[in-house]
């Protein structure tokens, strides 16, 4: 548990939730840290109105299924009118997954997994990772809600099942699935194939990689163990299970883990970076955005040290900056770049390590 510095302001949080229960968990397992103080709660979202008019909080937890107006409906007006750091507590069923990525798309920094059931037991097992977000979402930079896309990409479909020369690693945390949605949609129907940890739940990844494939003119799916990584395909590290790239004969392929968490993570992207400097070496992208933290610095430290291209998100770009900070400290990146450029570099990088293969 961190200590606070003498005198320093602690972070004043208001969480909204409808449940007694969970109102009086997430208040003991935040007031347990001594950086946050729960300046109150409210079981709905009228009531939450008045409060963060009267207490001005820094951070809101928000569940999403409550009375008189839902947790969806209230993001959209409070990120209108008074934006400021939202946590999304949400249930683990397909529905709650989705409302959650709604819930990114309309500007909330995080989610965290309410179990759906045996609440008073499972919740405190969340302690920590509800402290780190809530902590994390006090020094986001806030971005602007993004609109619904009106269509889904009009581009043709990639080439079917062929091999991808180079592998692109992207690894992201914090503020990451907005950031890639907007590296994703960026890529054309031919790029390098891709594969992408994102710190997630593991029920909210296949969901993610559903809403992907539905915006992005590249094909995204959430990863099988033994998946090849094709050209013009995205594959996305399922939650809760490491992701590694293996070479099999000219062939990339994904194998699976479950081995303990790394850096605090599973799937965690120095997993993922430094298996691909072990098989790919320099015919391999290594991308870190935006996330808390230090998970995926050392891992891509590895991959320029193979020869890869490496590039860091700017961290004036970031909802969160300490992933990409912590690797341009290490020396890790070879470009920092600003998110809307990402894709472009990615593009232009393995384009010219195809052409030098092609000259040996």
């Amino acid at each position: 548990m961190s200590a606070r510095a003498p005198g320093a302001r602690r972070t004043r949080v208001l969480v909204v939730d409808d449940s007694a229960l969970t109102r009086q968990l997430l208040t003991q397992i935040l007031s347990s840290d001594p950086a946050l103080e729960v300046v109150g709660t409210a079981h709905d979202p009228l009531i939450a109105r008045e409060k963060i008019r009267a207490l001005n909080p820094d951070v809101l937890t928000l569940d999403v299924e409550m009375p008189r107006m839902d947790g969806l409906a209230f993001l959209e007006q409070l990120m209108r009118v008074r934006p400021m750091p939202v946590v999304m507590v949400s249930s683990l069923t397909k529905a709650g997954c989705e409302i959650a990525l709604r819930a990114l798309e309309l500007g909330a920094v995080d989610v965290v997994a309410k179990p759906r059931v045996d609440v008073r037991a499972r919740l405190p097992e969340l302690a920590a990772e509800i402290v780190e977000k809530v902590k994390a979402a006090a020094g986001a930079r806030l971005r602007p809600p993004r609109r619904p896309d009106a269509a889904g990409p009009t581009a043709p479909p990639a080439r079917l099942l062929r091999t991808t020369e180079t592998v692109v690693a992207v690894g992201a945390s914090t503020g990451g699935t907005e950031a890639l949605r907007e590296l994703l949609a960026a890529l054309p129907a031919d790029a390098p194939g891709v594969v992408v940890v994102q710190h997630m739940p593991e029920q909210f990844t296949r969901a993610f990689a559903a809403r992907l494939d539905t915006l992005c003119t590249v094909r995204v799916k959430e990863a099988a163990d033994g998946d090849r990584v094709l050209a013009g395909h995205v594959l996305i590290a399922p939650g809760n299970r490491h992701l590694r790239l293996v070479r099999d004969g000219a062939l990339v392929r994904v194998r699976l883990g479950d081995d303990p968490p790394v850096n605090r993570h599973r799937p965690s992207v120095d997993v993922l970076f430094e298996s691909a400097a072990t098989a790919l070496g320099p015919s391999a992208v290594g991308v870190l955005m935006t996330g808390m933290g230090q998970d995926g610095a050392r891992g891509l430290l590895a991959m320029r040290q193979a020869g890869a291209s490496t590039i860091a998100q700017d961290p004036e770009t970031c909802v969160v900056a300490g992933m990409p900070r912590e690797a341009i400290a290490l020396g890790a990146a070879e470009h920092v770049v600003p998110l809307g450029r990402i894709a472009a570099t990615v593009l232009a990088l393995a384009s010219a390590r195809e052409r030098a293969n092609a000259r040996r």
